[in-house]
């Protein structure tokens, strides 16, 4: 294995001190640009790799921001990891992706990772599985690490977030269904604990009872962000002795599961049975029954949590509020849940 280039190997080559080769690499105004160009350019023929971690070290700068997901595999979170790549890049930051596929313990081994990595700052979504503590959390703000929460949230202090008006979403979901005339309307819900599917129900029910309809909570199942899982939750409302006349999903894939299991059964949709989803994944219209969905401006939400990140930074360690950032919802209405056009 061939030797690593040094900076003493520069200096010996072109006889000056080293240094002036650190000073020249690192852009300082006090070597001569002459010099700058000849030290960068040699080091370019000698394959010299700088210390990136020794760099962060010295300059308390990794330029190495990392971002915490559930998972990658869903146009959500894939298109929020790209509005924070977009803003990031551009101010030279590089980007390192994490995921917890919802698991407590791989949360803590990638925030753990992270700050080995020093790390300038963490934008995450927390897992589905988080427990009450924060103390995970609380090590990043303690080391003086920005947090950013997008999409999944805890309320703590110092800690920005951006997401959307989830509860106005389940309002607006649940609402739109009503004026198609449905009136038992079930909801699969996620982890309620967490706080985005909370407000999701909490929108849904209170439509409900806005229109002066019966709420009834055997029509909520907690499901995971499965289509396995969205099947077996809808068997179960199928089964009922009053099954319901439409189903709002906190899921795109979980609505998908649903679409299957009432399609195998001979059920129409939407003339017996209105669908709605959550997230507008691209599936969603391109099917062969376009499904409606909540669309949650993943872009925006990535690149809106990327300059709140900077705008932290750029304060350094005078205390500033935190910020709350809340998207408007849109409600993408389709052949799924339209009885009207049916």
């Amino acid at each position: 294995m061939s030797k690593k280039t040094t900076i003493y190997d520069i200096a010996k080559k072109l006889n000056i001190t080293a240094a002036t080769v650190s000073r020249a690499l690192n852009g300082n105004p006090k070597i001569s640009e002459s010099t700058r160009q000849l030290v960068n350019e040699t080091a370019k023929e000698m394959n010299y790799e700088q210390n990136k971690l020794a760099q962060a070290l010295k300059s308390g700068k990794s330029y190495n921001v990392g971002v915490i997901v559930p998972r990658i595999d869903s146009n959500f979170f894939a298109l929020v990891i790209r509005g924070i790549e977009e803003v990031l890049y551009a101010k030279g930051y590089h980007v390192i992706i994490c995921q917890t596929h919802d698991q407590k313990k791989l949360e803590i081994q990638n925030i753990n990772s992270l700050l080995n990595a020093q790390v300038d700052g963490v934008l995450m979504s927390i897992s589905n599985s988080g427990s009450e503590e924060n103390e995970n959390f609380d090590r990043l703000l303690k080391k003086n690490v920005p947090l950013i929460f997008f999409d999944r949230k805890k309320d703590i202090d110092g800690i920005s977030a951006v997401t959307i008006d989830d509860f106005k979403a389940g309002y607006e979901a649940a609402q739109h269904l009503i004026n198609q005339g449905c009136k038992r309307i079930a909801h699969l819900s996620n982890n309620r604990k967490i706080q985005i599917f909370n407000n999701r129900y909490l929108g849904y029910k209170q439509a409900i009872l806005d229109n002066g309809l019966e709420f009834d909570e055997s029509l909520v199942i907690e499901t995971a962000s499965k289509v396995e899982e969205g099947s077996k939750a809808t068997k179960i409302l199928l089964d009922m002795e009053m099954p319901p006349d439409a189903i709002f999903s906190s899921s795109d894939f979980a609505a998908l599961g649903a679409i299957q299991e009432i399609k195998s059964r001979g059920i129409r949709i939407p003339q017996d049975i209105c669908i709605v989803g959550f997230a507008n994944e691209p599936f969603t219209r391109f099917m062969e029954l376009p499904v409606t969905s909540v669309d949650q401006s993943p872009l925006e939400m990535g690149r809106i949590s990327a300059q709140v990140f900077l705008d932290e930074v750029d304060k350094g360690k005078k205390k500033i509020p935190n910020k709350q950032v809340v998207l408007n919802p849109e409600l993408i209405i389709r052949k799924s849940s339209l009885k009207s056009e049916a």
